[in-house]
């Protein structure tokens, strides 16, 4: 064998350096390149220098790797960070739907079982046939059959939204007192979602689409079948699992200076102004702040991107994270799939708890089929793509939001950016 001199022995070793060094930079430009990490910053800045928004943040991991992590604009006393601790409203649902499914694991339900069978306040539903506008009072007919759990977390069941349903809705819940999750005054879950079983539904179960309070009562079924209130089991069987750390019902004194600024619009002077109550009837921004002991499954967590990125990487994962398995693979399937049959629901579809990306969605969104996703009230936005390993998330605190295109520009820059498999 021929020997190779010290001198060419260490410039061979510097040629095989420089080539691994090459090599990595082109793999991470490959993933993600610089080029479009760029558009994505003057697309942000694009919309603060307009006034638009106040501040944004977006982080995007690729195949377990975060290859975007970035804030703009500014809180009300300090510029905006990665680490604020944000308003994630109905990104809880996501998390409430987990727990379920933790429980669907351990085989305390089937999904098809009604939710009569453990909550009896929903037994025998009834469903609004008149309404009178004047005095909200109303007549109702049999329902054609009890709502299941899989209804629930379809959205499916025929219940209505507090709030932001349609007016029949909005006034017999507000009747009876039945609130979304941004409550004022303490509540409990238990009392609430009792309640809310004795009332009419918009229609019946299993017939259409319609968001809802559904997942609320589901976080109510965790609480019976657990034993444990919703704000425990979250604790106990996710959060500390995953290592999420700034993930709370109610949020900590020591990391309150952490809590994002949210803005609305003032449409007299077309500028973006810090909220105030009283900007949505009946809802406060101080929800984690006020303890008012409601674990609102629907809406009532604050997290930060790192956080919800570890809950939805773990989700792609196929239920484990750092070797901590909190879901079976076949409940994530279960989840990020059809489970609404023909049921019409925009050019996608819906499993447990998201939107699933079909071909024809796949077609308008760029996003692989199967990719699924939701979103807050407070105007974040996130999804995950299994076939291209792409975990995304965007937050604008702030409602109403007119330039709600931002997150679809977002994705848009993502998708022409990634390099074809």
């Amino acid at each position: 064998m021929k020997k190779i001199s010290c001198s060419n022995f260490l410039f061979l070793l510097l040629i095989w350096s420089s080539s691994c060094v090459f090599s990595q930079q082109d793999s991470n430009k490959t993933a993600f390149p610089e080029t479009e990490r760029i558009k994505i910053d003057n697309l942000f800045k694009a919309y603060i220098a307009k006034g638009w928004i106040k501040a944004i943040s977006a982080n995007i991991s690729i195949d377990g790797k975060t290859v975007y992590n970035k804030a703009f604009g500014s809180n009300i006393n300090r510029p905006a960070k990665t680490d604020d601790i944000l308003r994630i409203a109905s990104q809880t649902k996501a998390i409430t739907c987990t727990a379920a499914m933790i429980l669907f694991d351990q085989g305390k339900f089937q999904l098809d079982d009604p939710i009569s069978k453990y909550l009896p306040a929903f037994k025998n539903p009834k469903v609004l046939d008149k309404f009178n506008p004047a005095d909200s009072s109303y007549t109702t007919k049999p329902a054609n059959h009890e709502i299941t759990i899989r209804e629930l977390m379809t959205h499916t069941s025929g219940l209505g939204y507090a709030q932001i349903g349609s007016p029949e809705m909005n006034a017999i819940y507000a009747k009876a007192g039945v609130e979304a999750g941004f409550v004022i005054n303490k509540k409990l879950l238990e009392t609430e979602i009792n309640k809310l079983g004795k009332l009419p539904l918009a229609a019946q179960p299993g017939e259409r689409w319609q968001y809802s309070l559904s997942i609320d009562v589901l976080g109510r079924l965790v609480e019976v079948t657990s034993g444990l209130d919703l704000n425990t089991f979250f604790k106990e069987k996710i959060f500390q699992p995953l290592g999420m750390n700034d993930t709370y019902f109610a949020l900590p004194r020591e990391k309150q200076d952490r809590l994002a600024t949210v803005y609305t619009e003032d449409p007299k002077t077309n500028t973006v102004k810090p909220w105030k109550d009283g900007t949505f009837p009946g809802a406060t921004i101080n929800y984690p702040i006020n303890n008012n002991g409601y674990f609102a499954g629907g809406a009532g967590l604050v997290s930060t991107s790192k956080d919800y990125g570890i809950f939805l990487q773990m989700l792609l994962n196929g239920g484990i994270y750092n070797g901590k398995r909190i879901l079976t693979e076949k409940s994530v399937a279960l989840m990020t799939s059809n489970q609404i049959g023909k049921i019409p629901f925009t050019d996608n579809t819906f499993g447990l708890g998201f939107e699933v990306v079909t071909e024809k969605g796949s077609l308008k969104s760029g996003q692989s089929v199967g990719s699924y996703s939701w979103g807050g009230f407070f105007g974040s936005n996130y999804w995950v793509d299994p076939k291209k390993k792409i975990v995304a998330q965007i937050y604008v605190q702030q409602w109403p939001f007119s330039h709600g295109e931002i997150a679809e520009k977002f994705k848009s820059i993502i998708y022409k950016g990634i390099t074809e498999d």
